[in-house]
């Protein structure tokens, strides 16, 4: 690998002329100035601090006004007929959006528009690409903050820590960090061998096509994210967003042409999601779909593409994550209050609604006395309420839809012989949809409840004999088809060693002595295997690689001068 600047130092005379021209091919490895980033700083939001007073002007202002959100193409904004409203989850008699499906027709339109667009966006320079993302990281975390928050915490029912980790700092990382990601990506160059023969070069072009990015509900920073990462490398985004995350989604979209983004590079889709998939999935022109939701919605997607493979122009990139099972181990050796405060932490924040979050412990007989006690004891201190009022720690689930689901399996667990609830178990949907921080225990590890996603707060755990800890880990590894996160806890270091590379495949983020959630963009690159998704790691640099179609250019300046091997004479 040899830098353009070097091989220009090899050349001499006119083929230094002649490399200058092929050098049009990476005029950006020369023109991309060299930074670095660092991730956003998470503010405190004490009592009496400037960002919380600011934050609370915000509020009030979303809090008391529906908000009328068009659909965008282009610089279109269309409103339908199709008319629908995003409320409060923790208070659902609040409308705070109002916004419009689209119909197919409008669907494809919004193809039409993004393939119009494409072509200036990626003949672009990748070093402007970078400038565009660094300008929207700036409002992100600047003029922007308390618009993001305030909305997230409002439609999505997070608290202000939840929202400002979500919808400010990890929003802003994942503008800033793509946009190092892909600084260090053009680095590479293949081998030149023979400079002043040939020249390779390699240059990254967009997708030839548009992307699909359908965004979930859960964090703000997702939909930024699913929207964006494509177009750095060239390519044009149409976007559905969640139903129940339009405000914070909205605002993102807004902040994101400010920063520069050209109409058309990304249109603002809100749709049914049939509607969506199948107007998507019949277009020649699909080239990828960038999908954060359910395993049986991505499923169903990557089956009508494979239906229709013979009618596309590409074979459509499929990037996908689809939530977990997630676990704690815990070994005898573990330290318990640390068990107790990560597995509170990562089961209940945002009511369980994180693909991260844990969802099943395993417990040895041993300690579970003690960690029984120290979950119940702090689940009792647990304050379920809205997210305005600032000692609350979880709020309502996102819908009506997941409240019914979630309740379900809560009434399964009341029901079954092999169940007991030792800790919550109350539902109340009658303001907001309110489900306690609810603990359950197992007699059965391959129940239901240790095998199936619930995305709640509900909790099962598992009492393992000591003596049965080998067959306990298989037990985490092969019980539930997901490969999210997992957490082991222990202090003997041999068992960490052994148990780490057991359960190598259960995990695509893997933590040892820490919660099953909190990764950071740039940190801890995210992302699951088996049914959880594709692994393609967002917040890392390999994301980055699924949305483009690289190219390798040689450039030859010397004329071939015979068509015979010299072989041949002998």
């Amino acid at each position: 690998m040899m830098a353009l600047a070097g091989l220009m130092r090899q050349v001499s005379g006119s083929n230094a002329s002649r490399l200058c021209a092929s050098a049009r091919f990476l005029t950006l490895a020369t023109q991309v100035e060299d930074f670095q980033v660092n991730n956003e700083p998470v503010l405190e939001y004490l009592k009496g601090s400037a960002e919380l007073k600011t934050l609370e002007t915000v509020l009030n202002k979303y809090k008391n006004d529906c908000q009328d959100i068009p659909i965008v193409i282009g610089d279109e904004e269309i409103r339908t007929g199709d008319v629908r409203y995003q409320v409060m989850p923790f208070d659902h008699s609040k409308k705070i959006a109002k916004y419009y499906w689209a119909s197919a027709d409008i669907v494809q339109k919004a193809i039409n528009t993004s393939i119009e667009a494409r072509k200036d966006w990626e003949a672009q320079p990748i070093s402007e690409k970078i400038k565009v993302f660094m300008k929207a990281a700036d409002l992100v975390s600047g003029k922007y903050r308390m618009e993001l928050n305030a909305a997230t915490m409002l439609g999505q029912g997070k608290t202000v820590v939840q929202a400002e980790i979500d919808a400010a700092a990890e929003l802003a990382d994942f503008y800033r960090f793509n946009a190092y990601f892909v600084k260090e990506l053009i680095r590479y160059q293949p081998l030149s061998p023979s400079p002043s023969v040939s020249v390779n070069t390699f240059r990254h072009r967009g997708l030839q096509g548009f992307v699909a990015s359908v965004s979930p509900f859960n964090f703000t920073a997702i939909g930024g994210n699913l929207a964006s990462v494509p177009t750095i490398m060239g390519n044009v985004v149409n976007w559905k967003p969640s139903d129940t995350a339009l405000l914070a989604n909205y605002i993102t979209f807004k902040l994101m042409r400010e920063a520069g983004f050209p109409p058309g590079v990304i249109n603002f889709v809100p749709a049914d999601g049939p509607v969506f998939g199948n107007t998507i999935c019949s277009s020649p022109h699909l080239a990828g779909v960038n999908f954060t939701g359910s395993v049986a919605t991505f499923q169903h997607l990557w089956k009508q593409i494979a239906e229709n493979l013979e009618y596309y122009h590409n074979f459509p990139r499929l990037v996908g994550e689809c939530g977990g099972k997630n676990y704690h181990f815990v070994h005898p050796s573990a330290h318990i209050q640390s068990v107790v405060n990560g597995t509170i932490r990562s089961t209940f924040e945002f009511a369980g609604q994180k693909c991260s979050a844990c969802s099943r412990i395993y417990v040895p007989e041993s300690l579970w006395d003690q960690i029984r006690e120290g979950l119940l004891e702090t689940r009792k201190q647990l304050k379920l309420g809205s997210p305005l009022e600032y000692d609350t720690f979880l709020s309502a689930v996102i819908d009506e839809k997941a409240f019914n689901r979630i309740k379900g399996y809560i009434d399964y667990a009341k029901m079954s012989s092999n169940l007991e609830v030792i800790g919550g178990g109350n539902c109340d949907n009658s303001k907001g949809y309110y489900i306690e921080p609810t603990i359950i225990v197992t007699k059965d590890p391959k129940d239901r409840l240790m095998k199936e996603e619930i995305f709640g707060p509900v909790l099962t755990a598992y009492v393992y004999r000591d003596k049965q800890l080998e067959e306990t880990l298989t037990l985490v590894s092969n019980t539930a088809p997901f490969g999210l996160t997992g957490a082991i806890f222990a202090s003997d270091e041999k068992f960490i060693a052994q148990a780490t590379e057991f359960l190598k495949m259960s995990a695509g983020n893997f933590y040892i002595n820490d919660k099953s959630t909190g990764s950071v963009v740039g940190q801890q690159p995210f992302g699951g295997g088996r049914v959880s998704g594709t692994n393609d790691k967002a917040g890392g640099p390999h994301c980055l690689l699924r949305w483009t179609s690289p190219q390798v250019i040689k450039e030859t300046f010397k004329p071939l001068s015979q068509w015979y091997y010299p072989y041949m004479k002998n």
